[in-house]
């Protein structure tokens, strides 16, 4: 079992990387605003899930793999930095806010399907997502406390619920400020413009890094 300090420090370091501005945060805040709480909940569903995957694939020793191929690694870099890029230009085009009970923007909001989609392989793609489990878990195993196996179970799961708690908090406080964003065109624009420009920010720092 794994120590109750030894948690506190993992636990500790996850918050100060959830907290850093990324394509995950920045994905999470852009649907909050522009499709509302249910928008929000089913993207962090998709990146719960892929977490989840990053977990169980670094576990099985895919991260490994990925280092040790570096084509194999290039291919889902620059996969995902095209996603990212191809997710800005749905953003930057979209006319209007999504929000409940509104006429006019019903038809600009997404199938939860869709949307759920969309949070699953902004991270799926992102091989970082996975050499980050690979490198962050095993720091805190310790042979002397049990099962590795166990011990890597409680610590992925501890890393895919600190990441939907912050997702739930992005997403739920971004829509809240929807119903003044829509009565601002011009907020609306800049929302666009901004959020488009730090995914292809992140799309050119991933397929460059």
């Amino acid at each position: 079992m794994i120590s109750a300090h030894l948690l506190l420090l993992y636990i500790a370091a996850l918050a100060a990387v959830y907290a850093v501005p990324g394509p995950d945060m920045a994905l999470m805040l852009q649907t909050g605003i522009g499709q509302g709480p249910r928008g929000g909940l089913a993207a962090a569903a998709g990146l719960a899930l892929a977490r989840a995957t990053h977990v169980t694939l670094s576990a099985c020793g895919m991260a490994a793999l990925l280092r040790s191929a570096p084509w194999l690694y290039d291919g889902v870099r620059y996969g995902g930095a095209l996603y990212l890029a191809w997710i800005a230009w749905q953003i930057f085009r979209s006319p209007v806010f999504a929000l409940p009970g509104d006429e006019v923007s019903h038809h600009g909001r997404k199938p939860l399907r869709t949307i759920f989609v969309k949070g699953l392989l902004t991270n799926l793609l992102n091989p970082k997502a996975l050499l980050f489990c690979s490198v962050l878990l095993p720091q805190f195993v310790r042979l002397e406390q049990g099962l590795v196996a166990l011990q890597m179970l409680m610590l992925g799961g501890i890393l895919v619920v600190t990441g939907a708690c912050f997702d739930v908090a992005c997403a739920l406080g971004a829509s809240r400020i929807a119903h003044w964003m829509q009565r601002h065109p011009l907020a609306q624009t800049a929302q666009r413009w901004t959020f488009s420009a730090v995914l292809l920010g992140f799309a050119w720092r991933l397929s460059f890094d």
